[in-house]
C-alpha cells in the first residue's frame, strides 16, 4: 500500500526556523500535487502551501515570504522551510499528496492521501 510519512516537526522559539518533511512510499507511478495543511486548536484545517508536479506553488497568504515548499520527484518527498516563525504558527501540520497514482498488484489506483500529523510549537 501507499503512505505518508512526516518528520521535522517540534519546539522552537520565535523567529526561528524548522524544516517539514514528507515522504511517500509505496509503488507509486505519480503524484499530482503535494501540499502542507495545519490546523490548531479549536480551529479549521487549513492549507499552508502546495506545490505541482510542475513545481507551481501556492501559499497562504499568512505565510508568504517566510515559508518555502519544494519537493524531489525523483523520491515523491515534499518539503517545507519554515523561516521567521511565530506563535500563531504553532499547529499540527499534515502533509497531503493529492492523485496519487501506484499500482497494487495489477491494478493501478489514484488516491489521495494524507500524513499523520506533526505538532510545531512557537513559544519562548
Amino acid at each position: 500500500q501507499v503512505q505518508l510519512v512526516e518528520s521535522g516537526g517540534g519546539l522552537v522559539q520565535p523567529g526561528g526556523s524548522l524544516r517539514l518533511s514528507c515522504a511517500a512510499s509505496g509503488s507509486i507511478l505519480s503524484i499530482n500535487a503535494m501540499g502542507w495543511y495545519r490546523q490548531a486548536p479549536g480551529k479549521e484545517r487549513e492549507l499552508v502551501a502546495a506545490i505541482t508536479s510542475g513545481g507551481s506553488t501556492n501559499y497562504a497568504d499568512s505565510v508568504k515570504g517566510r515559508f518555502t515548499i519544494s519537493r524531489d520527484n525523483g523520491k515523491n518527498t515534499v518539503y517545507m522551510e519554515m523561516n521567521s516563525l511565530k506563535p500563531e504558527d504553532t499547529a499540527t501540520y499534515y502533509c497531503n499528496a493529492d492523485g496519487v497514482k501506484y499500482w497494487s498488484g495489477s491494478y493501478l489506483l489514484t488516491r489521495n492521501l494524507w500524513g499523520q500529523g506533526t505538532q510545531v510549537t512557537v513559544s519562548s
